[in-house]
């Protein structure tokens, strides 16, 4: 790891450990706007925005007008192994404004972006619909011309921050019908959490998140809320996933990695039968595959993150890192739970919570079925 990553990855340390213990004892939206602050406070808030508008002095792991995605795995790691909330509040701000970061106008870029980094703007990134998931071709939200801008309706849902958002990026349909696929027929706008017409309604997951439905009733913007070309959405916001989706991994890694440390300490601790835990083979050949296969997701990560802050359409990449860090989370978090026995399912312990946090990863940003579409088809298409 590069000294500037090391010096993220301390950063994002120190800031979970201070930080974990008070957050895990508020609600969802006190601790959602304290992990906020804390992010911002601590500076991290910084990588997810180029340098060019406010972001941190990447020491030359990218130009300055694009966020490292070896940033943001650096950070994610560390991130979630002492708290989700951090994770998710911290990785918001780029998901959904780097958008403007690609085609927002120069006064755009110069007004949000800075204040995304510190903090003082909140950013939600709005794809999914009731009928639009992994197939963004499908999205149904309309937005029409109206004078010299736009009015747009629909309804988003699944939306991080929805009702803490300042500013979403919304991606709404300019022509044609859902179903056409999405290319030269979607479009992306910048609009404001306060404008007339956007309601939110919002909902509980199964690990604690800001989350929710956002409603848009003929919202109006103007034409400088377009960001990038019309029929471009699509485009962007593919371009948008491309750049986070593999800090997505890095996250599930740092759950894993949470995990693993919090069964060796308990295996070590606890017997049974007159002798530890982790004098048990069965229990031993667990560990060991746990860190075998940690260690695979890890170098996966790398490899994908390394790809895509070199340019390089990282296809291959970034699709086996997504597959198989979150899944191999999903089960070494699993894992983890049954070595605690009935303490595993009981709320309050770590390997439960790190249980629920962890589900999520298998299907945003891309599920592990359409991880395994994307690879295949790639292979396939080389072949």
């Amino acid at each position: 790891m590069s000294d500037a990553l090391t010096a993220i990855a301390a950063a994002a340390r120190a800031l979970g450990e201070r930080a974990a213990d008070e957050l895990a004892g508020l609600d969802e939206d006190r601790a959602a706007r304290r992990a906020l602050a804390l992010c911002a406070e601590a500076g991290v808030l910084r990588w997810m925005v180029p340098a060019a508008w406010g972001g941190a002095d990447t020491g030359g792991l990218i130009d300055d007008k694009q966020v490292s995605t070896r940033a943001a795995c650096a950070l994610r790691d560390e991130l979630a192994w002492h708290s989700g909330m951090l994770d998710v509040m911290c990785v918001m701000q780029g998901l959904g404004s780097y958008a403007v970061a690609l085609g927002g106008s120069p006064a755009m870029r110069s007004d949000l972006l800075p204040r995304v980094a510190a903090g003082t703007a909140v950013a939600a990134f709005g794809l999914t619909e009731p009928g639009a998931g992994s197939d963004l071709g499908s999205v149904a939200t309309r937005a029409e011309r109206s004078g010299s801008g736009w009015r747009i309706s629909g309804r988003k849902t699944f939306i991080s921050n929805a009702g803490l958002a300042n500013c979403y990026t919304l991606l709404a349909r300019t022509a044609g019908e859902p179903g056409d696929g999405g290319r030269g027929s979607l479009t992306m706008f910048l609009v404001p959490g306060e404008a007339p017409g956007l309601g939110v309604e919002r909902f509980e997951v199964l690990a604690p998140h800001p989350i929710g439905d956002v409603l848009l009733d003929g919202v109006e913007v103007g034409d400088d809320a377009r960001l990038g070309e019309v029929g471009g959405g699509l485009d962007l916001a593919l371009a948008v996933l491309a750049r986070f989706r593999t800090s997505v991994a890095a996250a599930a890694n740092g759950f894993a990695r949470r995990a693993l440390a919090e069964s060796l300490a308990h295996l070590r601790s606890r017997s049974q039968f007159g002798r530890p835990l982790s004098a048990f083979q069965g229990l031993r050949f667990d560990l060991a595959e746990m860190d075998a296969r940690l260690r695979a997701a890890q170098l996966l990560v790398a490899e994908a993150a390394a790809a895509v802050d070199a340019g390089q359409a990282a296809t291959r990449e970034v699709a086996r890192a997504k597959l198989v860090a979150t899944e191999t989370a999903g089960w070494i978090c699993d894992r983890a739970v049954q070595h605690f026995g009935g303490l595993g399912v009981k709320r309050g312990e770590v390997v439960e919570r790190l249980y629920r946090d962890v589900r999520a990863l298998r299907i945003y940003e891309g599920t592990s079925e359409v991880q395994k579409l994307i690879l295949a088809k790639d292979l396939l298409d080389e072949g």
